[in-house]
């Protein structure tokens, strides 16, 4: 990928909300555990989001990149990784 090849935007973000987090976990068949624990949040919080409470933009970007298509996930990843010259 090139400098060139850079999405001049953010992709749009697949998890804003917690009905959006919750569609996707039951979706996998995971339990708040298991679906909160690989991006470092604990089964309580994960909780607190999917019952509403906003979602912070790292965790909505580690949610993007974990549970994302792969397409989504490098879309992303090449919008965050700096240019290199």
């Amino acid at each position: 990928m090139t400098a060139d090849d850079k999405p001049k935007k953010q992709p749009a973000l697949r998890f804003k909300s917690g009905e959006d987090v919750l569609a996707v976990r039951k979706k996998l068949m995971l339990n708040q555990a298991a679906f909160w624990a690989p991006i470092g949040v604990t089964q309580s919080g994960g909780s607190r989001y999917e019952s509403g409470r906003n979602i912070p933009k790292p965790v909505q970007l580690l949610l993007h990149l974990t549970y994302g298509s792969e397409k989504q996930s490098n879309d992303l990843l090449a919008w965050l990784r700096p240019e290199k010259h």
